[in-house]
């Protein structure tokens, strides 16, 4: 009997010293990030438009958060703000033209002085030397779709080939090749697209052009129901999307055409003022080698006669159609091959066996319009730029296929990461761990509302500057600088957040309690 109780003992020691080294093994972090990514352009979310079966794999697997959002709709804020763990107000970084203050922690610093082996491969937008990264590629900016151009740790290199090929190439060579495995790694792998001018490989390009997608319920907004900065905004598809660039129809067709692209002249930060010609057309086909442009040719070929033979017949309706079609073909085109790529490195993550101790995160820096409210780009605070796709997987810790209606932002990203890695966060960062929420623990999350600031105007889209706060419910902003305007939305029962209620009584005391928070 005695013998008996001593093996079970034994055996109940060294299954909870098992465990308890099993917790504290510290997990690898794959953090995927790509451009402009819509929440809508994602089957996990919406299958009205495509499907993607790789990133989905990653919500299967893990959680779908259906309310993550972002403090600053733009591409580099947005990366300050997931880099620091603060609102773009405080890391400085407040718009695309301010220079980000490099000597802030940022937390791959962090994981860097904790023995992790840190790896960057893609877009960072801006810097050309990440701190605490000890091996990266990345664009210069904005980069380039076709024959890109990479600034690397040793030396800047040009490498031929399709920039979302190129980046998960780069990526998987790293995980074959140069990993240190006596060490957990963060492991960054950031795409540049679909971030316009949405230039699709050449097969994408062929496949996509060929397919036809349902247009959103309000394309033809004429934002009654909205205030100054909808109705001022440039980013409407029929008087701003650029036929050349955009819409790619080559600049040798408007030769001998007159008054048919848009005349837009866009403003800068700066001051300053531009308008957009051929040159972006050209700059970026110009990339392509011969090879290369003899693929490109046969669409581009189809796209310019389908837009010389219907054009001059179509009337203002039927141009936003066609321009909405141009827009769909290219920019989902372009994220199916994403989707592609995310699907080869998940692929090598289960066959080397990475995947049971490797936290994958699939994020965008924003949302995108999708001609919703008849509009491309972002910037604004309405949900389909406010709101971004954010899946997360971590065997044993997340229970596969849940969902978590909870408003995190990009703001949390640093902490969620550093609590995961066991590495204490610095006191100054402004975020929450999602963690809780990660293994279940509900009852630690005590979130209502997040903040939203835009700052970037004047400049291109000329997008007013506004901030708001946002709950489940409700949605309160106000626009500044040259107007002075409110508006609230009832995300309940106007989820297309059509129709502005701050003036409605009904909503008086939800202004009053939201402009008190």
């Amino acid at each position: 009997m005695i013998r008996s109780l001593l093996i079970v003992f034994i055996l109940s020691l060294f299954f909870a010293t098992s465990c308890e080294k099993e917790d504290n093994v510290r997990p690898n972090i794959l953090f995927i990030m790509s451009d402009d990514h819509a929440y809508q352009a994602i089957s996990a979310y919406d299958e009205r438009l495509i499907q993607t079966p790789n990133i989905d794999r990653i919500a299967d697997e893990g959680m779908l958060f259906t309310n993550a959002s972002v403090t600053n709709s733009i591409c580099a804020p947005s990366r300050a703000v997931i880099l620091t763990g603060k609102h773009s107000h405080i890391n400085g970084k407040i718009d695309n033209i301010a220079k980000f203050d490099d000597s802030q922690m940022t937390f791959p610093q962090l994981f860097k002085e904790a023995g992790y082996q840190t790896a960057m491969f893609g877009k960072l937008h801006f810097g050309n030397n990440p701190k605490g990264i000890d091996d990266f590629q990345i664009l210069p900016g904005q980069g380039d779709y076709i024959n890109p151009r990479f600034l690397g740790k040793d030396k800047d290199t040009i490498i031929t080939g399709y920039v979302t090929d190129i980046i998960t190439d780069l990526t998987l060579n790293w995980f074959k090749n140069k990993r240190d495995k006596d060490k957990p790694f963060l492991t960054f792998y950031l795409h540049k697209a679909p971030h316009r001018a949405w230039w699709p490989s050449p097969e994408k390009f062929a496949e996509f052009y060929n397919k036809e997608f349902p247009e959103p319920e309000n394309l033809y907004d004429d934002y009654s129901g909205r205030g100054t900065a909808a109705k001022t905004a440039e980013m409407n598809l029929l008087t701003h999307m650029q036929y050349m660039q955009d819409s790619k129809v080559r600049p040798s067709v408007f030769e001998n055409m007159e008054n048919v692209e848009p005349k837009i002249v866009y403003a800068r930060g700066d001051g300053t003022f531009f308008e957009p010609s051929s040159n972006s057309f050209n700059n970026r086909y110009g990339r392509a080698n011969e090879e290369q442009k003899k693929k490109y040719d046969i669409t581009l070929d189809k796209i310019s006669k389908d837009f010389e033979a219907n054009w001059p017949n179509m009337n203002d309706k039927e141009k936003m159609q066609w321009k909405f079609q141009r827009y769909m073909q290219d920019y989902l085109a372009t994220i199916s091959s994403v989707d592609d790529n995310v699907g080869r490195v998940l692929d090598y993550l289960d066959e080397s066996g990475l995947d049971e101790n490797t936290i994958v995160i699939y994020t965008s820096d924003q949302g995108f319009y999708l001609g919703e409210h008849g509009w491309f780009d972002k910037r604004f605070i309405y949900d389909e730029s406010f709101k971004t796709p954010l899946m997360i997987k971590w065997p044993n810790q997340i229970k596969p296929g849940t969902t978590n209606e909870e408003m995190v932002q990009n703001l949390d990203f640093a902490q969620t990461f550093l609590e995961a890695a066991m590495i204490e966060a610095p006191e100054d960062m402004q975020g929450e761990s999602l963690v809780p929420l990660l293994k279940g623990n509900h009852n630690q999350w005590d979130r209502e509302a997040v903040y939203y600031h835009y700052y970037e105007y004047p400049s291109v889209h000329m997008a007013k500057r506004h901030y708001g706060i946002v709950n489940k419910e409700y949605k309160l902003t106000h626009f500044y600088y040259d107007v002075d305007e409110w508006e609230l939305y009832d995300r309940v029962n106007d989820p297309s957040e059509m129709n502005n209620v701050y003036n409605d009584p009904n909503y008086k005391d939800i202004v009053v309690k939201l402009t008190m928070n």
